[in-house]
């Protein structure tokens, strides 16, 4: 699925869906229970801001067993350099990464 640019800003527009990007971006790939962890938040507000970034072509998944597994999908440069952007002044990346531990 290509990113299409009329629903970036909406995307966008949600905090928990930037940090999600970010931590994406430093950490390969995390489930929703990390995610939730790292982000302080609720599985289900956390599956609901992954179905939006999943449907928008922000973000994949694979399944394994009963977990399923989020990265940063495939995507063209400019959504790359939005993602990479946000881990360099948008949202502290390395940061959120680190409050997993």
């Amino acid at each position: 699925m290509m990113l299409a640019m009329k629903p970036v800003f909406d995307v966008l527009s949600d905090a928990s869906r930037r940090h999600i990007l970010a931590l994406l971006a430093v950490e390969g790939e995390l489930c929703v229970c990390e995610l939730g962890a790292a982000l302080d938040d609720i599985q289900p507000k956390i599956s609901r801001h992954l179905a939006i970034l999943r449907e928008a072509g922000w973000v994949a998944a694979r399944r394994e067993g009963s977990w399923i597994f989020y990265r940063l999908a495939t995507m063209p440069t400019w959504g790359k350099q939005v993602v990479a952007a946000l881990g360099q002044g948008g949202v502290p990346a390395a940061e959120l990464s680190q409050s997993q531990q």
